[in-house]
């Protein structure tokens, strides 16, 4: 499977998906961090939303976010992130197309 293939199918999963991780006026912070990290591990793929009162801009935050959870940064749409986590995105690419 090719990487765009991959981020289509991951964007698929993510369709039906609620951001689970909320970025406030507060910006971001290591609890949000290590919370986002935790849902990665255990869901592998999650959806964050930067609400309108957020200080920072979602591309700075999504950018932050990915690199201190160790994570991919699959796509950015309005105020909603969508993260994978490294192995699974590893493994949909490598995924022989039947």
């Amino acid at each position: 499977m090719t990487e765009k293939q991959a981020i289509k199918e991951i964007m698929r999963r993510a369709a039906d998906i609620k951001p689970t991780v909320h970025v406030g006026k507060e910006g971001l912070s290591e609890g949000i961090a290590l919370e986002l990290k935790e849902q990665i591990k255990r869901a592998k793929i999650v959806k964050v939303r930067v609400l309108s009162t957020s200080s920072d801009e979602i591309s700075v935050v999504a950018d932050s976010l990915a690199e201190s959870t160790d994570s991919i940064l699959v796509d950015v749409r309005g105020s909603n992130a969508v993260f994978c986590e490294r192995r699974e995105y590893r493994n949909l690419t490598q995924k022989k197309n039947l």
